[in-house]
């Protein structure tokens, strides 16, 4: 894990319970975590200098959703360089082209991973962006 070492991570979900256990869950791991519970928290703290290496994001959210998001990430050129990971219930093809349409660089089903597994594959995907 040593290349995830003080990889910069941010959470974005509206579920507190899921972004108080993927928090614990990175940071054991070596992981900068920034969390948020709303999409314009999350612009916020990237408007404000904060520089991933990885967004993991949900897609249904109330006030804004997930693809909002994507689309404000790209107009706004913001987190250019990060891997965006969409940790979803979702598992409709639609949905998952529509967000791998807008820049997401995978697409993982809340229900198919451990969040063990979870930390794993935004590691990888951090490791992929960082070869490009």
């Amino acid at each position: 894990m040593d290349d995830a070492n003080k990889a910069n991570v941010l959470l974005l979900d509206d579920d507190k319970f899921l972004i108080d256990m993927y928090c614990m869950k990175f940071t054991k791991q070596g992981f900068n975590i920034e969390a948020c519970l709303a999409v314009n928290d999350a612009l916020q703290v990237l408007r404000g200098g904060f520089k991933p290496d990885a967004i993991v994001f949900d897609v249904v959210m109330p006030e804004h959703d997930g693809f909002y998001f994507l689309e404000t990430l790209k107009s706004e050129k913001l987190a250019e360089h990060a891997a965006l990971i969409a940790l979803t219930n979702e598992s409709d093809d639609a949905q998952k082209s529509r967000a791998t349409s807008l820049g997401a660089d995978r697409i993982i089903v809340k229900a198919t991973m451990i969040p063990s597994e979870v930390v794993s594959a935004v590691t990888e995907e951090i490791k992929k962006k960082k070869k490009r």
